[in-house]
């Protein structure tokens, strides 16, 4: 139980942490977003046009940095993000809404097929290591050693601008009404085939390269032994002891990179201009936009300590010993 007590202890005080820098580190970049919008419209606002809109947006400095702080607090706890200064009078949590199923339906269910292909392919090299199947091994290396962001480019330049197979960019055909239409739903797919064919390709290969190495661990117990000695089939030996042991570590790992699913892939967004929260924390950026860019990282870090909190308490139960006093 105090195993449990400081862990949440733990995660709260991160928590803290992590809210803090999230209030304070973008008014530590030069700039605000009315000088962005004054620079766009280049001398069409004039000073007291610009003064109005500081003040409507509250950006006025009639507060000390501490009283903005503690209302950032006070927000917080009652569910109020603020209004997105880039897309006024839309609240940020309205634009998180929109954004974050984007980004959990392409990059989870991606990460999700990246963990099963690798796990399976990883099972069977590592059972099979030293015959043919090792071949698999520079391969997977060169994959997991690649960024997205290369990956990305290089479907573009082939799937989309050579074979013109797959859209370059957006989530669905311009002009369709967001709906459970099979026109709708179609589109959709077709436009997320590429990140996500991307997304698979660049991770499968750790996952791959992962439970290979927990195998060949495993497989040199006395257990996989024993089980050998008694004549059982090789394909039970191997999926019922030797991987059910193996895939252990892989099960915290992909806790740990749902995690990162939120927010570990702005740059693939930013590449196909998919409408997922990392393009909107990267359009935030831009325009200087203080809550839209602290509601996107409040909601990816929450989402990252709430997963970390998921594999610490998913290993315990698997693993007794991670919970004994020190």
């Amino acid at each position: 139980m105090r195993f449990f007590v400081r862990r949440g202890i733990f995660y709260l005080v991160t928590l803290w942490a992590a809210i803090t820098i999230n209030f304070f580190l973008p008014r530590m970049m030069p700039g605000d977003p009315i000088s962005a919008l004054i620079a766009s419209k280049q001398g069409q606002i004039t000073p007291e046009q610009a003064e109005s809109i500081r003040v409507l947006f509250g950006l006025d400095n009639q507060q000390s940095l501490w009283q903005q702080y503690t209302s950032y607090l006070s927000q917080i706890l009652h569910g109020d993000l603020g209004i997105a200064f880039s897309q006024f009078p839309t609240p940020v949590s309205m634009i998180i809404k929109d954004t974050l199923p984007w980004t959990l339906g392409l990059v989870g269910l991606s990460t999700i097929i990246a963990v099963v292909i690798g796990t399976s392919i990883g099972t069977y090299i590592g059972w099979r290591r030293g015959t043919k199947a090792d071949i698999v091994l520079p391969i997977t290396t060169f994959f997991s050693s690649v960024p997205y962001f290369w990956f990305g480019l290089v479907a573009i330049l082939v799937f989309s601008v050579t074979w013109h197979i797959f859209p370059s960019s957006k989530g669905y055909q311009p002009g369709l009404v967001p709906g459970w239409s099979w026109e709708f739903i179609s589109s959709v797919l077709w436009h997320g085939a590429l990140p996500a064919i991307t997304i698979v390709l660049s991770s499968v290969a750790g996952w791959i390269l992962g439970m290979r190495n927990m195998m060949v661990t495993v497989g040199s117990e006395d257990y996989v032994t024993v089980a050998q000695a008694k004549g059982l089939p090789e394909r039970r030996v191997m999926v019922s002891y030797a991987a059910r042991n193996a895939v252990l570590p892989q099960i915290s790992s992909f806790a740990l990179a749902l995690g990162f699913v939120v927010g570990g892939t702005l740059i693939m967004e930013m590449v196909f201009s998919y409408p997922g929260i990392g393009y909107a924390l990267f359009q935030a950026v831009q325009a200087k936009d203080y809550p839209l860019m602290q509601g996107c990282f409040l909601v990816i870090t929450l989402s990252i300590l709430i997963f970390n909190l998921i594999a610490d308490i998913v290993y315990a139960f698997l693993d007794p010993r991670t919970r004994q006093e020190g």
